[in-house]
């Protein structure tokens, strides 16, 4: 599927900033934070906000929208999100939330379409972001990196891309977006990725390798630090006996939660009462996890919870588990880390690249319940370093933040 830009969209190369003032960024990605899923990609705002102590950054929160979707009210997320406000601010960040059109359920041979959507609903935004900024950065590979190319051009400016998982280990692989993503790479200023191997699949996907850094998420240390484990279960109501697993993350079948309650039915064969396994965080699985949980599964279902919680649910565990089918660097696993608690994940993306197997934590393949059971009994008994788990962990998003503003000004140096 080939998509041009429109020749309305087309604008002239704009570099205001002078040497030592700070650098202006464009920031295009739906997944952000807003009033109705202020918990969403905490990740994102965090880096942000880092960024905006050494740079002067907007945020173009953009929102999905489909035609009545008013109507829909509380019963679908796009009828929720007609509740977010035109303008924010969020975490000090200027927020503003275009609203963009999109096909649902369009899957892998017409989410092509969504790029050309996406553009619609910045366009009514183009005048207004002309002349203020010095580099748009597209965060998530298709469609909002797609589209941003094209904003930039329509402003003048380079553009960089940040990618961060599921879009480049599945959305890209779409035959209706590959094309699209490929070419989105190869004319970046600079293309981000979170993990070595995330670094490897972007150049196979066309970016220049020349033009490929790795910018490492960070974490919040002063929040996820050793904690007291009694203290944290007491606060929580949870069994100080028990072996205690979180996951942490959306509740949907491509995250192993089939195979993850499956694990657990076969612990639970094996030594009832033993094991509990907490689920923070919300999705599409959750009335059937609380159904399983209702007949007996021993799973906390707890929804999704601030970042001062999630801390103390990882405290109040005996370890972390992600069995995920298809990952980037999940910050969660770092956050685990820097709490000094192990992990055990599926050996996918860039986990392998922060989770040193029988040091930090296990790692199994993706759908197999056998293996991930006979890891949680593993992990659960094991004696680990809590000092190296936490020196495994990386440092806050200061540096994080560092490093992004390292590469957008690269960005800018190619076009300039």
């Amino acid at each position: 599927m080939r998509v041009q830009c429109s020749p309305a969209l087309l604008g002239t190369t704009h570099f205001p900033s002078g040497a030592g003032e700070r650098l202006r960024v464009l920031a295009v990605t739906r997944i952000f934070p807003n009033r109705v899923e202020p918990l969403s990609c905490p990740f994102q705002r965090r880096q942000l906000a880092a960024l905006a102590r050494l740079a002067e950054v907007e945020v173009l929160g953009v929102v999905p929208w489909v035609p009545g979707a008013s109507l829909l009210g509380e019963r679908a997320r796009v009828g929720k999100l007609c509740r977010v406000p035109a303008e924010d601010t969020i975490d000090g960040l200027p927020v503003v939330h275009p609203r963009a059109p999109y096909l649902p359920l369009a899957g892998p041979w017409l989410s092509g379409v969504n790029g050309p959507l996406y553009l619609a609903g910045l366009v009514p935004h183009l005048a207004a972001l002309r002349r203020r900024f010095d580099v748009v950065l597209g965060a998530f590979l298709f469609p909002d990196a797609w589209a941003a190319q094209h904003l930039a051009r329509a402003l003048g400016l380079p553009y960089a891309v940040k990618a961060h998982g599921t879009d480049v280990n599945v959305i890209a692989r779409w035959p209706s977006v590959r094309a699209l993503v490929q070419g989105t790479l190869r004319r970046a200023g600079v293309v981000i990725g979170v993990s070595r191997p995330m670094l490897g699949a972007l150049e196979e996907l066309g970016a220049p390798r020349d033009r490929v850094t790795l910018v490492p998420n960070g974490v919040d240390r002063a929040l996820f630090q050793p904690r007291s484990r009694d203290e944290a279960r007491e606060a929580l109501g949870l069994d100080p006996r028990s072996k205690m697993l979180v996951y942490v993350g959306r509740l949907e079948a491509a995250k192993g939660l089939h195979e993850l309650c499956d694990a657990l039915v076969s612990l639970e064969a094996r030594a009832p009462g033993r094991f509990t396994i907490a689920l923070v965080g919300d999705g599409s699985l959750r009335k059937t996890l609380e159904e399983k949980r209702d007949a007996g599964l021993p799973l906390l279902v707890a929804g999704g919870r601030p970042a001062e919680e999630v801390a103390r649910f990882l405290a109040a565990s005996d370890a972390l588990v992600l069995p995920s089918f298809h990952e980037g660097t999940p910050n969660v696993v770092l956050e685990a880390l820097a709490a000094g608690r192990p992990v055990v994940a599926t050996r996918v993306g860039g986990i392998p690249d922060v989770v040193a197997h029988e040091r930090t934590g296990l790692l199994v393949p993706p759908r197999d319940a056998p293996a991930l059971a006979a890891a949680i009994e593993r992990a659960t008994s094991h004696a680990w370093d809590e000092d190296e788990l936490t020196r495994a962990a990386p440092p806050g998003w200061d540096r994080s933040a560092e490093a992004l503003l390292a590469a957008l000004v690269r960005a800018r140096a190619v076009y300039a």
